[in-house]
């Protein structure tokens, strides 16, 4: 079994806040923190990069040990495990307490599993034909005449905070242990699934943002060339659009991570 790794931060003096990780006995994730506001409010004394390394290896640990649960009940428990480790000194009910999505791959001899939650990527060669994991809900937000209007102005990042776990809005991984049943799951036979990639949105803009390709040319270039071709390549367009004008987008750089699995 092949097996490929790189999580990098999007600017070299800030730390990482995405986490990626691989495990030999059969579980792979990808955690993309997401960013406090500008304002730096979260109701919290801990940072994102603190709550990625406390949920990922909890996730982790579960996924590869606890074989007769679902992904879903094994992200529940990571979450509330997190929760109790500093609900005694920040409000977890904050909007903006730490969070982060989801992609999660577990595997046996039988059967290839997946979680995916929030707008990180899971790309699957089933039988050479690649196939995304999406979880389609934030772009649907995103995607509505009124947000379309007001991109990325202070406006726009009111309106998505609004809907951040919230019903008809979008879901990710905080503080409440309930919200691992919204996320996108499924499995399919081992024998069907050839590779895997998963990403945080930072990678994937390697499609979604400077559109190099479709789902498909992206996973073969993860296949084909490697993980640090497509951050590379991705990191080349960030420097060159330093102001955003050419490719609109959150931020100027991103956290990238990508996992690469061949069975």
């Amino acid at each position: 079994m092949r097996t490929e790794l790189l999580s990098v931060p999007g600017e070299p003096d800030r730390a990482n806040e995405d986490f990626a990780a691989v495990s030999p006995r059969g579980a792979a994730l990808v955690l993309d923190g997401v960013t406090p506001p500008p304002d730096g409010q979260t109701g919290c004394i801990h940072t994102v990069t603190w709550f990625v390394q406390k949920l990922g290896p909890a996730l982790l640990g579960r996924a590869e040990q606890r074989r007769d649960q679902s992904l879903a009940d094994c992200l529940a428990e990571a979450i509330a495990q997190t929760a109790a480790q500093h609900e005694g000194t920040c409000d977890l009910g904050h909007r903006r307490t730490p969070q982060s999505t989801v992609v999660a791959v577990r595997w046996d001899d039988d059967r290839v599993e997946w979680l995916v939650l929030s707008d990180s990527v899971l790309l699957l060669d089933v039988n050479g034909t690649v196939t995304p994991i999406l979880d389609t809900r934030l772009d649907e937000v995103t995607g509505r005449p009124e947000l379309r209007a007001i991109r990325y102005t202070p406006a726009y990042f009111d309106a998505l905070e609004s809907m951040r776990n919230a019903d008809d809005g979008f879901y990710t991984a905080a503080a409440d242990p309930e919200v691992a049943k919204r996320a996108v799951t499924g499995h399919l036979p081992r024998a069907e699934v050839r590779a895997a990639a998963a990403m945080s949105d930072g990678a994937s803009r390697w499609t979604e943002v400077f559109g190099f390709g479709d789902w498909t040319e992206l996973f073969k270039q993860v296949r084909d060339n490697g993980v640090q071709r497509v951050v590379d390549e991705v990191r080349e367009a960030e420097i060159a659009d330093p102001e955003r004008t050419a490719f609109p987008r959150g931020k100027s750089r991103d956290d990238a991570s990508v996992v690469f699995l061949q069975f």
